[in-house]
């Protein structure tokens, strides 16, 4: 295995135009295979794009000397940097038509090399797209537009270290630009985590986690990067800005309150303190199967609001645990899972359960290290919860497969209180649903499953796959993602949960967002990025 300096495995290859590594994505056989699942879709998939038949132009600008050593310009390294990974950008590499091309590729080393390269491009009128590991589907790291000389791209994983750990306040800082693997590789040997897992976990970085607010795997309790952050350093055109590590505090709005979220538009997040955990030792899960989703819809709630804080939660409908192979009977699925580093955790499960089968669900026998014994009548909980652990990490792959035979697939989550869940979860189904099916003349699946559970609200997170018309898959995508975006707006669910706003959901955050802090974030727009160079076309104008 080769590896980096921090010990990350770069032996294998990342997609340029899809999910993750080129080796995991499915061969033609299964990509076939997939879509015969979806009645109108090609014969046979897409070729895989190659770079050599893009039309890239030559960059329209050149960096100074002083600088030229942190560039490329490396075709192959420009089309890698072009897009993020959404199904809408996955279906234009597809088709050969990626966007705009970024002209130059800089991977700064430290703070000052950053602070040079604003300097440089705000004086050359250069949009700065900030880059982590590109993991975004929302469009949050393309150009879109020509009001700009050039573009580029600013890659921060050359800044990839834990540079100090305080064991005493539980805590790190981190360079932005680590990715999850390499940043845990690094606490492991002191025992310590940051407990962050997205889905994106081995694409993603710090920074990236910052500048979206993302969301982990974990479905209550800390699960936002938000609650991880004692401190951040930034990098404006304006200028550094560096805030007071604290546990908390109530002076006034929080200067990381600025960052969270900023999604790279007001500077450059450079690193970061962040609050660490122990790592787990006890460990318990299982699985409950429900024959009635509003069932389960309120099986999960009782138990958000109870104070068990499980670190899984996570309720698949019907047609989500047919498609992880987690349950083929027509039942609702809820996988929970709980953990902790000081304590065995099956009282705690065992609870949970109870709470599920007061609400009609059967409950497969834990898996732990050390368990409860299942009721009678109960269900085997190992496969249900192994096959959702892997659909979760294979989804991706499998989706760019179906892509390559035409298919429109894609996801888009939302939050809401509980109120309004079912209905919400009603509309989603049937409206995006029937564009689906205006939109192609073919029959959609849209499948729901809860990810985050809070006392007052979940996080609903929907899956749609439908055939699509050869060469306008982008088109009807646009469609069905208006009709989402508007069904969320209606029933006053947020646009976006954790995957950010980018350019994607910029026409729903507009709408959600109120217009007295519209006029703030403009105004702190105009003072830190006053040549407008930052992100353009994000959050603001």
């Amino acid at each position: 295995m080769s590896a980096s300096p921090s010990g990350h495995d770069t032996s294998r290859t990342r997609s340029w135009w899809g999910w993750g590594y080129a080796d995991s994505h499915p061969d033609d056989a299964e990509c076939v295979a997939m879509g015969a699942l979806l009645p109108g879709t090609l014969a046979r998939p897409l070729p895989i794009p190659r770079v050599a038949d893009l039309a890239i132009a030559r960059p329209g600008v050149t960096p100074p000397s002083s600088l030229a050593h942190l560039v490329s310009t490396d075709p192959g390294v420009r089309a890698a940097h072009a897009m993020g990974k959404a199904y809408r950008d996955i279906i234009r590499a597809l088709r050969g038509r990626p966007g705009r091309i970024p002209d130059l590729i800089a991977r700064p080393t430290d703070d000052r090399e950053v602070a040079d390269l604003l300097d440089w491009a705000g004086g050359q009128g250069v949009a700065v797209i900030p880059f982590g590991g590109g993991s975004s589907v929302v469009g949050g790291v393309e150009y879109r537009g020509d009001t700009h000389r050039a573009v580029l791209s600013l890659d921060l994983t050359s800044m990839d270290r834990v540079l100090e750990i305080d064991t005493v306040s539980r805590s790190a800082r981190i360079q932005a630009g680590t990715l999850g693997p390499v940043l845990e590789e690094q606490l492991r040997p002191h025992g310590l985590t940051l407990r962050h897992f997205p889905q994106s976990f081995e694409f993603s970085t710090l920074g990236g986690w910052l500048a979206t607010r993302a969301g982990g795997h974990y479905a209550t309790g800390r699960t936002h990067i938000d609650d991880f952050v004692q401190s951040l350093r930034v990098v404006t055109p304006a200028g550094s800005s560096t805030s007071l590590r604290l546990p908390a505090s109530g002076a006034g709005p929080s200067p990381d309150r600025l960052f969270l979220g900023s999604e790279g538009v007001l500077g450059v997040i450079t690193e970061a303190w962040m609050r660490l955990q122990e790592r787990p030792r006890h460990k318990a899960s299982a699985s409950v199967t429900f024959a009635d989703f509003t069932d389960a819809l309120e099986a999960v709630r009782v138990i958000a609001q109870s104070d068990l804080s499980p670190a899984n939660c996570r309720l698949l409908d019907p047609g989500e645990a047919l498609l992880s192979g987690a349950s083929r009977d027509g039942s609702s699925v809820l996988v929970l899972g709980f953990e902790s580093a000081t304590g065995r955790v099956d009282d705690r499960l065992a609870s949970a359960l109870e709470l599920a089968r007061a609400h009609g669900g059967r409950v497969g026998a834990p898996t732990a290290n050390g368990g409860t014994a299942p009721a009678e009548g109960d269900v085997p909980a190992d496969a249900a919860v192994s096959a959702w652990r892997s659909a979760f990490l294979r989804m991706p792959y499998l989706r760019d497969g179906l892509a390559r035979m035409g298919a429109v697939v894609d996801t888009f989550e939302t939050a809401a209180t509980w109120d309004r869940i079912p209905a919400l979860i009603d509309a989603v189904r049937t409206e995006v649903g029937s564009a689906a099916l205006k939109a192609t003349g073919h029959p959609a699946t849209v499948n729901c499953r809860l990810t985050h559970v809070y006392p007052d609200g979940a996080a609903p997170y929907f899956t749609v796959a439908v055939a699509g018309r050869p060469g306008d898959e982008v088109g009807i995508w646009d469609d069905i993602k208006a009709v989402a975006s508007d069904v969320l707006h209606r029933h006053r669910a947020t646009i976006t949960h954790h995957h950010a706003v980018g350019r994607d959901h910029r026409p729903g955050y507009d709408l959600q967002r109120p217009e007295p802090f519209a006029l703030a974030l403009r105004a702190a727009k105009d003072a830190l990025d006053p040549h407008h160079i930052l992100n353009p076309g994000v959050l603001i104008d």
